[in-house]
Parts: structure tokens; sequence; C-alpha cells
């Protein structure tokens, strides 16, 4: 057998933290152990029929839909995904410049950060984190400058810790709310402001995961950073059907933003992959346009697990402003943010 090293890049990072815990359940199962599976999120309801319907009868009856996609998505799809932003965010998207389809969002993310980064690169990215968010700068030969989310600022990083040194040098900024790990949601629109005037003033690319912007709880709706004035000149935003959809395994979602910006991810691509199936951005479209109910009926029943989990032993502990997070407004008539 050959001795060859992989790449220095790879070899730095550890185990992914989902295949370790993979391995610790399956150790568990095999000892006949209970388990509570609290590790990936991987929904364990199915993807609503009418999805699952577009989909088989397109793949049966479609042909040219095996065929390569376009890499940057279909035309339809991508008009659907801003005619959504539209209804949604009473954001304006251009389909043809300003929307690009991918393989799932943490496949785009890391893509973008492969498209940005030259080694040595700085990013700010916040502690805890999706880890795809510092995960992706690593892989792509990055540094990453962690920014704490502490209880005391509401899980939002506290953009005055940064020190202007390293505001000067940092080229790309993660953020994602609603938040994965932490749950927290953004109920001070400022913050978001804030956010685009710190990147603009310091020329970095604002990165906003929106994965969760359907999955909210009571009477809290989550915003696009694109309501926001000045977001189009700094930031991209990435969206995904695995959790809203119940579509994970369908590995589908997009990235929005200003042409210029997208651009350099759109060219890696066209190197790197074909995109996602035609007949996958079909369902997509299916997806985003037919009644949205499945995503309250989804939400409430991640209420009510959210409900019997902080009413249990640990009450006191894990009850908190921040719990009554969540729920969808998808008839809601949208507003521009001033």
């Amino acid at each position: 057998m050959i001795n060859i090293e992989p790449s220095k890049n790879l070899a730095k990072l550890p185990s992914y933290l989902s295949t370790k815990i993979n391995q610790i359940k399956k150790e568990a199962y095999d000892k006949n152990l209970d388990v509570i599976d609290l590790g990936m999120g991987n929904p364990d309801l199915p993807t609503p029929r009418h999805i699952v319907e577009r989909l088989c009868d397109t793949v049966k009856h479609h042909k040219n839909t095996h065929k390569y996609p376009q890499a940057k998505g279909m035309p339809k799809f991508r008009k659907t995904i801003t005619e959504w932003m539209s209804r949604r965010f009473g954001v304006e998207l251009d389909p043809d410049n300003e929307v690009l389809a991918l393989v799932g969002s943490k496949e785009g993310i890391a893509h973008l950060c492969m498209a940005y980064l030259n080694s040595g690169d700085l990013v700010l990215v916040c502690d805890p984190a999706y880890p795809v968010h510092f995960n992706g700068v690593a892989l792509a030969g990055g540094k990453f400058y962690s920014m704490p989310l502490l209880e005391k600022n509401n899980y939002l990083p506290d953009f005055t810790k940064i020190h202007e040194k390293t505001a000067q040098k940092a080229k790309m900024m993660f953020l994602s709310y609603p938040n994965n790990p932490t749950a927290a949601v953004v109920e001070d629109n400022n913050f978001w402001k804030e956010a685009i005037k710190f990147c603009k003033k310091y020329n970095i690319l604002l990165i906003s995961d929106n994965a969760y912007s359907e999955l909210t709880f009571g009477d809290y709706c989550a915003h696009s950073v694109f309501e926001f004035p000045g977001a189009k000149d700094v930031a991209l935003e990435f969206h995904s059907f695995s959790k809203t959809f119940n579509m994970a395994g369908w590995r589908l979602g997009w990235v929005c933003g200003a042409k210029k910006l997208l651009y350099p991810l759109e060219k890696f691509k066209s190197f790197l992959d074909y995109g996602a199936p035609s007949f996958m951005q079909l369902a997509g479209v299916a997806a985003l346009n037919d009644s949205q109910d499945c995503i309250r009926e989804l939400a409430s029943i991640y209420e009510r697990r959210m409900k019997k989990m902080t009413h249990g032993p640990s009450k006191n502990r894990m009850e908190s402003k921040r719990n009554k997070r969540y729920n969808v407004h998808m008839g809601r008539t949208p507003r521009v943010l001033s």
C-alpha cells in the first residue's frame, strides 16, 4: 500500500462532529441502551406528499430532466425563488443574475469559501456555529476569528469587541439567525443594520445563512438581510429546502445577492459540478409555489416538542424568552424596513 498524505488543510481538521456522534450512537445501540438522538438535525418527518408526487411525475414523464442540468439553476426554479422572496420578505431580485441554485446550502457555503479565500485570509465566524462556517474556511486555507455568542448579548456577536486590526484584515463574516445551534433570533433589527454598516466600513462580505427562516414559534417572524438598506452592497444570503420542507436528503438550496458578489461562486461551481438535478429543482418549484400549510404544521410539531422539553426537569433553566420564537408567517404582507 502506498503511503500518501492528504492535504494539510484537510489533515488539520478533526473528525466531523456528526460522524463522531453517529459512532457513539452505534455503540449505544449495540449495548441495547435506550437512545434519544440529539445529534445531527436530521428531520424525522416525511417530505410533504405533494412535493414527492411532483418529483415522481417529473422523473416518469419528463425525460429531459434526466440530462445534465443548468449549473446556475433552471430559469423556472430561479424565477420561482425570486417570486417567493418577494412574497415572503418584500425583496426584489433578478432571476437571471441574482439567484444561484445549490446542491444544498452546506455545499454552497463551503464552495463560497473556496471561491473567495486565499491562504491565510481571515473570516469572522460565530462561536458556536454551524460546522461548515468554520470547516469551509479551514478547507479553503483561511483562518477564522471567533465571535462569542453570549447569553448576556442575547447570543448575538458584539461587533464593538472586534479589534480594529482584526476587522481590517477580515474578508468575510458568517451570521445565521434563527441560529444553529443556539436557537437565538434577532429581536432588535438594529443588529442587521449594524452588521451591514460594519461590513461596509471594513469591506467585508457578509454571509447570511438563513436556513431556518421559516421554522419560528409564537409571533416571531424571521427577516432576510436584504430587507435592510445597503445589504445588497455587502451580503449574500443562503436558503435551504432541508428543514423548511423536510427535504434534507434531497440536497437542494439557493443563494441570492448582487451579481458581482455572486459571480465568483457561480464560476467556481461551473468548474466543479453540474448543479442540482432538474427534476429536483421542479420539485422545489412545487414546494415554494403550493400551499405553505405543511410548514405551519411542521413548526407546530416542533413547538409542541419544545414545550415538552422545556416543561421537563430543567424547566427553570431552559425556559426563557428565546423559547417564544418560531412560527411561520407565509401569508404575511412583507415590509421593507428602513
